[in-house]
């Protein structure tokens, strides 16, 4: 970034987003560098999971930055108490997908008989069946940028509502962003689309003690 910025003078912004949570980075898969450039790679198969038959529901899990250990436990959680397989990704920049999204979808207006192409997100997504989550420690409109993009239900989990100070595990359970608001989305959105009955999605209400009478967090 100092490199082009500088010394070859580029128009270009590179920046660094640092956050106040010490946490040891997980080892980055093979043959993904490519991706993670785009803005979106597969960090773990739901395959991966020896306990999962391959007729068990299935669902997209997206977190992006420090929440993204969240998505994974919340992925652990669907499988151990729910039987459910999650596909987890990795999304470094919602808005390079945005934006690489928006070329695609102008190179197809003006190109209406050529083959048309897809973006990134639909691309990724392509064999990866099921709802798509996201969770993001910013508003909802930040993950909410690539939802012209994803051709199925895509729920997006975020912090909109007043300032607060606390704790990080805290302030995510009241901002209904930790592992067990993902877990209890995607099995939601399961729901929905009739692959898991509703009462599964009342037993994680109960078991993760989430409290449906409780204000909603963007208006308190």
């Amino acid at each position: 970034g100092l490199r082009r910025m500088i010394g070859e003078q580029e128009d270009v912004w590179y920046y660094l987003t640092l956050m106040n949570e010490n946490y040891e980075h997980p080892a980055m898969p093979e043959g993904v560098e490519e991706d993670i450039l785009k803005g979106m790679y597969l960090f773990r198969a739901a395959e991966g999971n020896e306990n999962l038959g391959n007729d068990a529901p299935r669902v997209q899990l997206l977190g992006s930055g420090t929440i993204f250990r969240e998505v994974l436990a919340a992925a652990d959680l669907l499988a151990s108490d729910f039987e459910v397989a999650a596909d987890v990704w990795s999304v470094p920049s919602f808005t390079e997908l945005r934006r690489e999204g928006l070329d695609v979808d102008r190179w197809n207006r003006l190109h209406p008989t050529e083959e048309p192409k897809r973006s990134h997100v639909e691309t990724a997504l392509a064999d990866r069946p099921g709802p798509v989550i996201a969770a993001t420690d910013y508003i909802r409109a930040f993950a909410d940028q690539i939802r012209p993009f994803i051709d199925r239900r895509y729920a997006v989990l975020g912090t909109d509502g007043f300032g607060r100070s606390d704790y990080r595990k805290a302030l995510r359970s009241f901002f209904e962003v930790d592992r067990h608001h993902v877990t209890l989305t995607a099995l939601h959105a399961l729901a929905q689309e009739g692959l898991v009955p509703r009462e599964r999605v009342a037993e994680a209400i109960s078991k993760y003690e989430i409290d449906p009478a409780k204000p909603n967090p963007m208006h308190s």
